[in-house]
């Protein structure tokens, strides 16, 4: 033990070694050694709150696409709706007219006729 210097185990500071980075490249990527990397553990948490994101975003589009094709079916069949409730007003005012009333009378050959006398006022005294 000449000219050696013990070191005492208890009070050495050891930093530990940085590991140099290497370049990425393809190869790395395609047979997965790029995801064993210190970085991507430490990142991992972070990244699937990422693709989680991703998820929501994609699901949240699709919904309302989803919504927005049905409101455009409603609003067509409202304007059909629409159109077809005017056709069928039209057409209860029409036959609803005092000549085209006693015209389906006729038709139908009921005995009714059209009264010729206006019609009164019923007063009641009390």
């Amino acid at each position: 033990m000449l000219g050696r210097k013990k070191d005492n185990v208890e009070f050495v500071d050891e930093k530990p070694e940085k590991k140099e980075s290497k370049s990425v490249s393809i190869k790395d990527f395609l047979d997965g050694s790029l995801l064993t990397t210190d970085f991507i553990y430490r990142q991992l948490s972070y990244l699937v709150f990422l693709v989680f994101l991703a998820f929501v975003y994609i699901a949240n589009r699709y919904h309302a696409e989803k919504i927005v094709r049905k409101n455009i079916k409603l609003e067509k069949e409202i304007s059909d709706l629409r159109s077809e409730s005017i056709t069928t007003a039209s057409q209860l005012m029409f036959i609803s007219k005092q000549s085209e009333v006693s015209k389906l009378v006729k038709t139908k050959g009921l005995k009714l006729e059209d009264s010729v006398e206006p019609p009164r006022k019923i007063i009641i005294e009390e």
